[in-house]
C-alpha cells in the first residue's frame, strides 16, 4: 500500500449565519477554496488530478446534486475531472480526505482534491411532498440548517434530541462545569485572534470578496463575560450559545497525492496520513465518539498519545470537546493552539477539512512529529486522522 500525503490545504474565512458571506452560493464558495487550493501548486496540471472528494452534510437547497461536481466546473477545471459528494454531517470533509487518501493508497489515484463546504445560511425550508394530492391540512416548513428534520416516528427519542440537549447530558455524565466550559470557550477566541495577528492564517486563507479573516472571532472574549449568558438548552443547563460552536459559512480544501508526484506539483509534502478511523456510538452520545476514534486511529498509526504533539479537535462544544480531551489524558495546551470552531466557526461540511489542513500546518510551526484531527458527528458518529510531519 502506498503512502498518502497532505501537499496543501486552504480555506475560506468562516462567515457568520446571515453575515459577510450570506449572498455567496455554496458551490461558489466550494469553487473559490478549489481554485485557492490550486494557486497554491502553479506546476500542477488540473487534468492530472484523479479525483475531488467533496464533503457536504445539508444538500437541501443551492448544494444538491453533487457539489463537489459543481465545484469543478465553476472552478474552470477541465470538464474531465471528476467529482462526487460525501455527506457523513459534520465529519464530511474529514471522511472525503480519509476516501482520498485510502484511493492513493490503494493505487487507484495518485492526486486528489478532497475538502467541503456548507452554507448554513443559504439552508433551504423545506416542505414534505405529501402522499396524496391535494391535501386539505397545512404543511409546515421544516428547516434544513442543523439538526434533526422530518424524523422518522420509529426512532426512540432519546436518540432524536437535539444535539444541545445530548451534550447537557454529557457533560452530566463526566461532571463538567459551566465554568471549566466557559474558560474553554475563550481560550478558543483568543488563540485564533492571536494567530490570525501572528500571520498563522495568512497561507491557509483565501479571501471572499471583502472577507479575509473569519468573521466570528471574539477578541474580547474571557469566561467572565461568557459567564454572563444564559442557557441555550435548559433553564438550568450549563451550555451557551457562548460556549457552543455557532452556525456558520464556509468551505476548505486539502491537496493529497502519493510521493512520486512531489515533483510534478513542485511541492514539499506537509504531512504523511499515518492513520484513520471511524468509531460509532449511541446516537445521543455522538459528542464522546472521537474518544475511541482516535485511539483507533492511533493504534494504525502505530504510535500512542505519548507520541503526539498536537490535537486538532473539533469544538462542536466546549464540555464535549472537555469530555474528550480528559479521556484522552493529553495536556490541554497541545489541543488547538490556533483556536478552534467556538470561535473561528463551525460550517458542517467545511470541518474536517479544516481541522486537517490546520494540523498539517501545526506540525510544522511546533516542528512535532504526531498529531491527531478528530471530530464529532450528530447522530452518533466521529472520524480521526494522525498526520506524521514530512
Amino acid at each position: 500500500m502506498a503512502d498518502s500525503f497532505v501537499y496543501a490545504a486552504v480555506r475560506t474565512p468562516f462567515g457568520r449565519y446571515s453575515g459577510a458571506l450570506a449572498d455567496v452560493r455554496p458551490d461558489d464558495l466550494a469553487a473559490t477554496a478549489l481554485s485557492g487550493l490550486l494557486a497554491k501548486a502553479p506546476g500542477l496540471d488540473p487534468a492530472r488530478i484523479d479525483d475531488v472528494y467533496w464533503g457536504n452534510a445539508n444538500g437541501a437547497g443551492e448544494d444538491n446534486r453533487n457539489v463537489g461536481r459543481m465545484a469543478v466546473l465553476l472552478a474552470g477545471l477541465p470538464t474531465s475531472v471528476p467529482a462526487a459528494t460525501v455527506n457523513r454531517l459534520c465529519g464530511s470533509s474529514l471522511d472525503a480526505a480519509i476516501i482520498g487518501s485510502r484511493a492513493i493508497a490503494a493505487g487507484d489515484a495518485e492526486i486528489v482534491v478532497a475538502g467541503g463546504v456548507e452554507s448554513m445560511t443559504r439552508a433551504p425550508w423545506v416542505l414534505p411532498k405529501p402522499s396524496r394530492a391535494f391535501p386539505a391540512g397545512n404543511l409546515e416548513a421544516v428547516s434544513t440548517t442543523l439538526g434533526w428534520r422530518l424524523t422518522n416516528p420509529r426512532m426512540p427519542a432519546e436518540w432524536t434530541a437535539s444535539l444541545g440537549e445530548c451534550n447537557e447530558q454529557l457533560g452530566e455524565k463526566y461532571g463538567i462545569s459551566r465554568e471549566r466550559q466557559d474558560a474553554f470557550a475563550a481560550r478558543s477566541h483568543v488563540l485564533a485572534d492571536r494567530a490570525w495577528n501572528e500571520g498563522f492564517y495568512q497561507d491557509l486563507v483565501t479571501p471572499v470578496g471583502d472577507l479575509t479573516r473569519d468573521e466570528g472571532i471574539r477578541p474580547d472574549s474571557s469566561a467572565e463575560k461568557l459567564a454572563r449568558l444564559k442557557p441555550s438548552f435548559r433553564p438550568d443547563g450549563t451550555i451557551t450559545a457562548g460556549n457552543a460552536s455557532p452556525l456558520n459559512d464556509g468551505a476548505a480544501a486539502v491537496l493529497l497525492g502519493s510521493e512520486r508526484v512531489a515533483v510534478q506539483l513542485g511541492l514539499d509534502p506537509l504531512a504523511r496520513i499515518a492513520g484513520r478511523a471511524a468509531h460509532a456510538v449511541d446516537p445521543q452520545d455522538f459528542g464522546f465518539a472521537p474518544v475511541e476514534a482516535a485511539e483507533r486511529a492511533l493504534r494504525q498509526a502505530g504510535i500512542g498519545w505519548s507520541d503526539v504533539g498536537a490535537v486538532e479537535l473539533n469544538e462542536a462544544f466546549a464540555v464535549q470537546s472537555l469530555a474528550c480531551v480528559d479521556a484522552w489524558g493529553v495536556d490541554p495546551e497541545i489541543v488547538n493552539t490556533r483556536g478552534g470552531a467556538i470561535a473561528i466557526g463551525h460550517p458542517l461540511g467545511a470541518s474536517g477539512a479544516r481541522i486537517l489542513g490546520t494540523l498539517a500546518h501545526v506540525l510544522r510551526e511546533r516542528n512535532e512529529r504526531w498529531g491527531v484531527a478528530a471530530i464529532c458527528i450528530g447522530v452518533g458518529q466521529a472520524l480521526a486522522v494522525v498526520l506524521e510531519n514530512a
